[in-house]
């Protein structure tokens, strides 16, 4: 079983939350954590900077899609970030936990 952090950011501290409850919830998360943060990015030929709410899912490698199509469903963004980090390293105790609170 291999491990990963799905990164995706959401412009309100309620709607983060929501999503990460729903996520542990339906059991495609084991953590999940939420930090604010200061985005730049292009749109529509301009500059934009906004706060977010970057959230960090960790979760097993086979989750990535059901996760994706959730955000995809789910998400007020029209084009909302979904990246996935390997996760090269973990000791065994939190792949375990990883595993025991995950589908």
């Amino acid at each position: 079983m291999k491990l990963i952090i799905i990164q995706t950011s959401f412009d309100s501290k309620k709607e983060a939350k929501i999503f990460a409850k729903f996520l542990l919830k339906e059991k495609l998360a084991g953590c999940i954590q939420i930090s604010t943060i200061k985005s730049f990015y292009h749109w529509n030929n301009q500059i934009c900077e906004d706060k977010e709410y970057l959230l960090s899912i960790k979760t097993k490698k086979e989750n990535y899609k059901k996760i994706q199509r959730k955000i995809k469903e789910n998400h007020s963004y029209d084009l909302p970030e979904i990246i996935a980090i390997k996760i090269t390293k973990n000791s065994r105790e939190y792949k375990k936990f990883i595993k025991e609170n995950t589908i």
